[in-house]
């Protein structure tokens, strides 16, 4: 396993926080009246969020030297690849429940907070059982493993938000109702609080990020166990979640090929887990960065070679389906259909 180790100060942990939690709130301004991100906006934010990415790695080059940023760079390329599976369910859930588009931002938006707070505890607990015990690597290894191969065999399973356990508990426990009102998770009904359908939409995306989170992070403490690089490449990635969910949502039929990649990203580190522990000790970080690449640039490539032509533009779908009749879009405080009038994109493997 990869030992890297450097002092980090608390200050400079104040700082990443800090800062993260300035784009965050820069991020909520900018939408915060609830308008339709089209394809350009979308693709201007992953284009900053990526530089964001990128810069902080070159930070840490000029810090702690090449061995931590190319560590950075190897983490925060694995969970950014890991993350277009996310969008695959996130799109799937968005379209099960009718999500108005104009609500979509402000569920991923505090989808992201709940995912990097599971992270940061997954981040500190892991990285304490592989220093502790270093059996847990032998475990940790075999789950990646075997999380690779149920996504390379299980890719037209289906997901059913609604029979998720969270779901269902929240539906029994907080009294909900079943529609939308504006943008708002929780309204005043009969002199009581209810949960408005919105925060149900957003208890699925977290209760699926949960179980993302999981194997995202086991993947990058292949690469190091180092706290502080695990966490900002995990928390670099997830920011820009959000806007690559718009930039990508209507190309995911494309992406054919691409759970294949990311479950040989996920075979990779498990390998790479177990052999840390054995007397072939850890593989090079160039090593690591060179296929997480490779592997990206070929499953895309391969997709995208696969379905030139096609049109993949699943919002599109049910812009056209909604217009047919001249009526135009559902309201947002109306029931949602049962069923989305699009088809949603198979689930890539991972889901809860």
């Amino acid at each position: 396993m990869n030992e890297l180790s450097f002092a980090v100060p608390l200050w400079v942990w104040a700082a990443v926080t800090l800062g993260i939690g300035v784009m965050l709130a820069v991020d909520l301004i900018a939408h915060r009246d609830n308008h339709v991100i089209g394809f350009r906006e979308a693709a201007l934010w992953s284009g900053l969020w990526i530089a964001v990415g990128l810069g902080f790695g070159l930070l840490l080059w000029a810090w702690q030297g090449g061995e931590a940023s190319s560590t950075y760079y190897a983490g925060y390329l694995i969970e950014k690849a890991l993350s277009i599976d996310n969008v695959f369910v996130f799109a799937l859930v968005f379209s099960f429940f009718a999500v108005p588009d104009a609500y979509q931002h402000k569920v991923l938006f505090w989808g992201v907070i709940g995912a990097l707070a599971a992270r940061l505890v997954f981040i500190f607990v892991g990285a304490e059982l592989l220093r502790v015990f270093f059996w847990t690597a032998y475990l940790f290894g075999a789950f990646l493993i075997w999380t690779g191969y149920k996504m390379a065999v299980s890719k037209d399973e289906e997901v059913h938000p609604d029979r998720n356990p969270v779901v269902r508990l929240v539906k029994k426990v907080i009294p909900t109702d079943p529609r939308f009102h504006d943008d708002r998770f929780f309204i005043r009904a009969h002199g009581k609080r209810v949960a408005t359908l919105l925060f149900v939409v957003l208890v699925a995306v977290e209760a699926t990020d949960l179980v993302f989170a999981v194997d995202s992070v086991a993947a990058v403490l292949a690469i190091t166990t180092n706290t502080f690089i695990v966490w900002t490449a995990n928390a670099f990635a997830v920011l820009g979640l959000r806007s690559l969910y718009f930039c990508l949502a209507g190309l995911l039929r494309r992406f054919t090929y691409l759970h294949y990649g990311l479950a040989v990203l996920l075979a990779f580190a498990g390998v790479k887990l177990v052999l840390s522990e054995t007397p072939v000790g850890k593989l090079p970080i160039p090593l690591t960065l060179g296929v997480i690449v490779v592997t990206i640039t070929v499953s895309i490539a391969w997709s995208l070679l696969a379905t030139r032509g096609e049109d993949g533009d699943i919002g599109e779908a049910t812009r056209e389906t909604d217009d047919v009749d001249g009526a135009g879009p559902e309201p947002a405080t109306g029931t949602p259909a049962s069923t989305p009038s699009a088809t949603p994109p198979p689930a890539a493997g991972r889901s809860s």
